[in-house]
């Protein structure tokens, strides 16, 4: 008896240790284990916007590793074959679309309500969109108007004006390539005649080119300088803490938005949940969010901004190729720092 009772036991454990085997490879697949780990370039404010509430709504814990995109990428290569991430969070889409073989293609059911331009494309996703803008101190442009980028070649500003370094900022970079659209014919994206107006825009800046994105709109709103080529979060963040000395500008002549991914890592061990974090990003309550929390701009038709900032269809909006601009960047940039070094 006590070789039978032994022997069921045994069986009964076996059977037990197979059915728990099964049940976490079936979590595993489905995501009913209630992990994701994130992999994010984004800054801790946005991440806090997102993921508490994700946590409380789905009950799925949230493991978070940060860097920046290149380190990140790289990452995820390395990890190609056995996959530690679920999501990635952030990048450019131009970069994302460059390493789409390290996604799995998913579209979620709020595409419906994305813009057009910002809609799923294969793996990728967009979640937010930025901008340059112009930064105007209204305490030190007298009755300068600035609309836009034409404004700025006013002989009364030269030397009043700031920007950062193309070469080495990317917000710069932005506004060259929005320039290289406002400025060039229909269906071209540089032209003479484009460089012709950077040419002319740097010798009112008169040697005003700083090496720091934040020198520039700091600069502005500490008084330095009348006007500053800036992007559009942090100057929204000054209106939204109140300074009323200053105004964004969205340029008259077109403004180029560009997207911000967010993708399923190829191989998730943690599918299902995944795809739950990219429907909540997209959700209209996080949409909502961005522009009203925080000061930045969804892609969803029906997301709202605060007060302080532009709502999109006041916003006259230009396209642009990103491949055509990745391929043309060091070109351009060479070609930038030719003007700067060389202007009168």
């Amino acid at each position: 008896m006590k070789k039978i009772i032994a022997t069921v036991t045994m069986g009964l454990l076996v059977f037990l240790s197979f059915a728990k085997g099964t049940s976490d490879n079936a979590a595993a697949k489905t995501g009913e284990n209630k992990i994701l780990t994130l992999y994010s370039t984004e800054s801790d404010e946005l991440i806090n916007l997102i993921v508490p509430s994700f946590q409380e709504k789905t009950g799925i814990k949230v493991e978070i590793i940060t860097g920046g995109s290149g380190e990140i990428l790289k990452r995820l290569e390395s990890e190609a074959n056995d996959p530690k991430a679920d999501v990635l969070l952030g990048c450019s889409y131009l970069m994302a679309k460059s390493k789409e073989h390290l996604f799995h293609p998913y579209e979620s059911p709020n595409q419906k309500h994305i813009i057009a331009g910002f809609k799923n494309d294969g793996a990728i996703n967009q979640y937010k969109m930025g901008t340059s803008v112009i930064l105007i101190n209204k305490n030190l442009i007298g009755n300068i108007k600035v609309k836009g980028y034409k404004d700025l070649l006013n002989p009364a500003l030269k030397g009043k004006i700031v920007t950062a370094d193309a070469a080495a900022s990317s917000s710069a970079f932005d506004h060259l390539t929005n320039i290289m659209a406002d400025f060039s014919p229909e269906g071209k994206h540089d032209s003479p005649q484009a460089w012709e107006y950077v040419q002319k825009l740097l010798e009112n800046i008169s040697g005003n080119v700083l090496q720091s994105s934040s020198a520039v709109h700091k600069g502005v709103v500490g008084g330095e300088y009348a006007v500053g080529l800036t992007y559009e979060d942090p100057a929204c963040s000054y209106v939204k803490e109140g300074a009323d000395h200053i105004e964004v500008v969205y340029m008259e002549e077109g403004v180029v938005y560009c997207g911000s991914a967010l993708m399923i890592v190829k191989g998730t061990k943690n599918l299902t949940n995944a795809q739950k974090f990219i429907d909540y990003v997209l959700s209209e309550d996080i949409q909502n969010k961005l522009g009203t929390e925080a000061c930045l701009r969804g892609v969803r038709k029906d997301a709202v901004v605060g007060k302080h900032m532009k709502p999109l269809k006041e916003i006259k909006l230009t396209t642009t190729d990103f491949q055509y601009v990745s391929q043309k960047k060091s070109e351009w940039v060479e070609k930038w720092t030719d003007y700067v070094t060389n202007v009168k």
